[in-house]
């Protein structure tokens, strides 16, 4: 049997149902948050944003290090500790990485969170795009830093605009969601991450030019990675039409270079 989560633990000492602690945390934020959503985080499978963190904190009278581990805003230890398995495998060579980024796209059900500006490999945007294609259901988060450094981007993102609309709804969600951050003081992310495993690459040993090696994360920290991507693309504007998409073209001296992948 598991150990219970430091958020179970708190909702248990209230002696509150996870509906009945969902109804008082959604009084708190004015969210939407159900029984489902609040079991996913009590079980780590997903990461709530920093809005219900606040919530779940004022709601059990804990503070957030004790709930989530961590204090808002401090990086996570995740890297730190071999005893969660955060880290399944060291990948050390650039076909490494790519499969496993290929992977991370092909098995992703619920999330695919894809950020940065760089992605060029042929074989990785079209495991995307096969994904988007057959998992109707699958929220799709593509965050860009600066316009698309290369056109074989500019290219995916149109075709993922023509495999959904934006504008379209799915059991309520929409689906797809592309963002650019325009601000030059925040540094380009990279990764991908679906709801059970995410791949962070590296800045290549070899030069300045590349990403050449990286690790693949699990199910715990790619909850993490999912979250983070939201909440990043919540301060990107979006870039939801094949006009906005293709203005993007002339504006690749928006922000300097950090490297190519």
């Amino acid at each position: 049997m598991g150990v219970d989560s430091a958020l179970k633990r708190a909702r248990l000492a209230h002696s509150l149902t996870l509906e009945e602690a969902a109804a008082r945390l959604n009084e708190l934020t004015g969210g939407g948050t159900d029984a489902s959503q609040l079991s996913a985080w009590e079980s780590g499978r997903r990461r709530p944003g920093a809005k219900n963190r606040r919530g779940l904190s004022d709601l059990y009278r804990e503070r957030q290090d004790s709930l989530f581990g961590r204090p808002e805003g401090q990086c996570p230890p995740a890297l730190e500790s071999t005893s969660t398995g955060v880290v399944v495998r060291e990948l050390t060579r650039y076909t490494e990485l790519v499969e496993a980024m290929v992977e991370v796209a092909v098995k992703a059900r619920e999330y695919l969170v894809v950020t940065g500006s760089r992605s060029r490999e042929r074989v990785y945007l079209e495991a995307i795009e096969t994904t988007v294609a057959q998992q109707p259901d699958l929220v799709h988060y593509r965050v860009l830093y600066g316009p698309p450094r290369h056109k074989e981007l500019t290219d995916h993102l149109v075709r993922l605009l023509k495999l959904r609309d934006p504008g379209v709804r799915r059991n309520g969600i929409r689906t797809l969601r592309i963002g650019v951050v325009e601000r030059r003081e925040v540094m380009e992310r990279y990764f991908v991450a679906s709801e059970s495993a995410a791949v962070v690459p590296l800045p290549s040993f070899y030069g300045a030019e590349g990403f050449d090696c990286g690790v693949l994360l699990g199910r715990e920290a790619a909850a993490g990675l999912v979250q983070h991507g939201r909440e990043a693309f919540a301060s990107a504007r979006a870039v939801e039409t094949l006009e906005a998409v293709q203005a993007l073209r002339g504006r690749r001296g928006a922000m300097p270079a950090q490297g190519e992948m």
